[in-house]
């Protein structure tokens, strides 16, 4: 009995070195690239266009690439900062309406409600390249081309559709009880649903905040189509500058950089909402 026990101990822990030891490879290989462009952005002129072995700058560490990233376009500063204000607003008008939107599809009855939510989700089928055109009409007629303004309305316009759709999911995982018990006690309307109901919907909130953000950050083509001044460009448009380089030539040391600048925020939102982040996925599945 007692060799029967050391043997499955043996096994067990066999077992979880070599587990623990695959999946610590594998996150070494997906952090791997991230390692070496943070570490190449430190390399000083003609070095930061040598293969990165080893990774680390073998003639000191220096400045020279993220100067040299701030000299394109209006500068990184002015860029990084139209790119926040962009994902920043897209976040907090995407999580507002799609918690009302959410509330309304999962708690109330109306005419036609299924079929409008169905509208809702057919939209996700669209491509957004095929749009391009309208939606630049409208903001035209709107006068709202060029501006961060229209650019956010354009991302919170692609972004409710999945977002309505994970926050209704959330609200329905929510017992009705609840929501009843607080009516009893004298809770009504707004009270209701923003101290009652959205810490309960916070991980499907998040998830919709984590979504938003990533999507209105990283997004290229709208930005390139729809912002036609220099001054309003955000990091996107920035970096493909950068990658054209100037007379055919590209200074991948600036390259590096800016992936170093774009990278940083995303990690940070993400390991911030991170505990919410697969409650929120699976909001909905199991009731």
């Amino acid at each position: 009995m007692t060799n029967a026990r050391q043997s499955f101990k043996r096994r067990r822990f066999f077992g979880n070195v070599a587990f623990h030891g695959s999946a610590s490879v594998l996150s070494l290989l997906f952090v791997a690239p991230f390692i070496i462009a943070f570490l190449g952005s430190f390399r000083r002129g003609q070095e930061a266009s040598n293969p990165p072995i080893p990774p680390w700058p073998t003639s000191g560490f220096s400045l020279d690439a993220y100067r040299a990233l701030d000299s394109f376009g209006a500068g990184i500063w002015q860029h990084t900062f139209n790119s926040l204000i962009v994902s920043l607003a897209t976040v907090v008008i995407t999580v507002v309406v799609s918690l009302f939107a959410g509330y309304g599809f999962s708690r109330y009855r109306f005419p036609l409600k299924n079929a409008l939510f169905v509208l809702l989700m057919a939209t996700l089928m669209i491509p957004f390249q095929s749009i391009l055109t309208p939606l630049f009409i409208m903001l035209a007629k709107l006068g709202l081309n060029n501006s961060l303004v229209g650019l956010v309305l354009v991302y919170v316009t692609l972004q409710l559709p999945f977002s309505v759709f994970m926050m209704r999911n959330a609200f329905d995982a929510v017992p009705k009880e609840i929501e009843e018990a607080a009516r009893v006690d004298g809770v009504r309307d707004l009270r209701l649903l923003t101290r009652v109901l959205l810490p309960l919907v916070m991980p499907g909130a998040a998830t919709v905040a984590i979504f938003a953000f990533l999507n209105a950050w990283n997004e290229f083509l709208a930005a390139l189509i729809f912002l036609s001044s220099n001054d309003q460009y955000t990091l996107p448009v920035l970096m493909t500058a950068v990658r054209v380089g100037r007379l055919g030539s590209i200074n991948w040391g600036a390259v590096q950089a800016g992936v170093v600048v774009m990278i940083i925020p995303c990690l940070i939102v993400f390991l911030l909402l991170q505990r919410y982040y697969m409650r929120g996925l699976t909001a909905g599945a199991v009731k």
